[in-house]
């Protein structure tokens, strides 16, 4: 009887949880209240139990008939029905002193190891916590159990349809939207600036600017930007010679004559206009070859030189903290958004096509390629072992916990309500397989004895 308690109470404490009352409300005292499913789920049960009860009378009705039949003289067949009869009897009592055991006190008495439910509910919600962190939650049944699930291969096969991935990429850009719109301008422009400027001051532009410079004056890439400087000063003189020639001349001594003045002034211009004019046309004039001189002493300069990098520095500093560059650094993440935002809701964006394409790729990968599923099935298993082994005790506790607040009278009938009606064909079996018993055991005596 006590195997049957212990087999039963644990399918018990399972029900409340998903069977719970539509309205979902809660008893005084943290237990569950009744829905209109538990109302019709207790009547079942009181049918069940008139049924089985209704059995245990016509066992007793025979019994009696039986013994006034034999007592009778109706002959030696009613000592076969009454211990038929008899044994059903008993069978029926103890099957209902065993149901009835485990929600109450059968008839009030104290009798022990009654009222299961009510009086050790939270050991059983403890039990079956264990029990659910011992077979289900333990490293090595969830890697086997993800192993046998194959999940990147069915990934793969499923992010291969092209209908899947236009639905993944349609709720990834809703995700996407739902983020961006949720998020705060001014916390997400502050973040960019301060982690923008923190990144900056903690790296060192000189060398790398050095670097930089360097291969593009090996490579040749600044003659064309010396070309246009020259080509667009030749330009400039030709159309201020004036200018170029009053400048010359106002800068004379007032001693002077202003004929040598005029003639000075037109003899500077001219050599400057020679000057200029024979850089533009000669790539290998001399001022070029020391333009190229200085490039590479500066570029070498910005990665060797102490004091050059540390004026770099200084100036980077500078620019960092003004205030336009600040401006401009926080108001990029407004442009930023706005891109990102319209490229989600635009099917045809490119966003949006790299994302199918990259996911259909994903998909045909992780369908055919048996390396690639492995790791993602072991990158799969590694996490949830992680998560299980080290949040078990936190898993379980759930169980325990939740079966701790409910109120111990009202579970007991919650639970009624759902078994309660499978537990009567247990008081219907032992009646009748009571009556077998009391039957075979009665016609062997009988056998042997008479």
């Amino acid at each position: 009887m006590e195997r049957t308690n212990a087999e039963v109470a644990p399918r018990a404490e399972r029900v409340p949880g998903p069977g719970a009352a539509p309205a979902g409300r809660r008893a005084p005292g943290g237990g569950f209240a009744y829905g209109a499913a538990d109302e019709e789920r207790r009547r079942a049960v009181r049918r069940m139990k008139a049924t089985a009860t209704g059995l245990l009378l016509v066992v007793a009705l025979v019994y009696v008939l039986a013994k006034w039949a034999g007592a009778s003289g109706a002959g030696g067949w009613t000592g076969f029905v009454a211990a038929a009869a008899e044994a059903g009897m008993v069978g029926a009592l103890a099957d209902w002193f065993a149901v009835t055991a485990l929600f109450k006190r059968p008839m009030g008495l104290p009798i022990p190891h009654t009222a299961i439910i009510p009086t050790k509910k939270d050991q059983l919600g403890q039990s079956l916590g264990d029990f659910v962190g011992e077979n289900f939650l333990s490293g090595e049944v969830v890697r086997r159990r993800l192993r046998s699930v194959g999940v990147g291969r069915r990934v793969g096969g499923w992010l291969a349809e092209p209908q899947n991935t236009d639905r993944v990429t349609a709720e990834l850009s809703t995700a996407l939207r739902g983020a961006l719109t949720v998020l705060r301008d001014s916390d997400v422009q502050a973040v960019v600036g301060e982690a923008i400027t923190r990144r900056a001051d903690a790296y060192e532009i000189a060398p790398g600017i050095g670097a930089m410079l360097e291969k593009i004056v090996a490579e040749g890439g600044h003659r064309r930007v010396v070309d246009l400087v020259v080509a667009r000063l030749h330009d400039w003189l030709v159309e201020h010679g004036d200018f170029v020639m009053s400048a010359v001349s106002g800068g004379a001594p007032g001693w002077t004559p202003r004929f040598v003045d005029r003639k000075v002034g037109d003899r500077v211009y001219k050599e400057l206009m020679r000057f200029v004019t024979e850089m533009r046309d000669m790539p290998e004039h001399p001022a070029r070859g020391a333009i190229d001189r200085f490039l590479r002493d500066f570029a070498a300069d910005l990665q060797a030189d102490p004091d050059t990098r540390a004026k770099v520095e200084r100036l980077k500093s500078e620019v960092l903290r003004r205030g336009e560059v600040q401006d401009l650094i926080t108001s990029a993440w407004g442009s930023v958004r706005t891109m990102i935002v319209a490229a989600a809701e635009d099917e045809r964006s490119e966003l949006r096509l790299r994302v199918r394409a990259a996911l259909l790729s994903l998909g045909r990968r992780l369908a055919g390629e048996k390396r690639l599923q492995d790791k993602v099935d072991g990158w799969l298993e590694n996490a949830a072992v992680y998560v299980v082994t080290t949040y078990q005790r936190e898993i379980t506790s759930l169980i325990t916990d939740t079966v701790a607040g409910w109120d111990a009278e009202h579970t007991s009938k919650k639970i009624e309500a759902h078994i309660g009606r499978d537990l009567q064909f247990i008081r219907i079996n032992g009646t009748v397989v009571g009556a077998l018993a009391g039957l075979a055991i009665y016609a062997v005596s009988q056998a042997f004895g008479g």
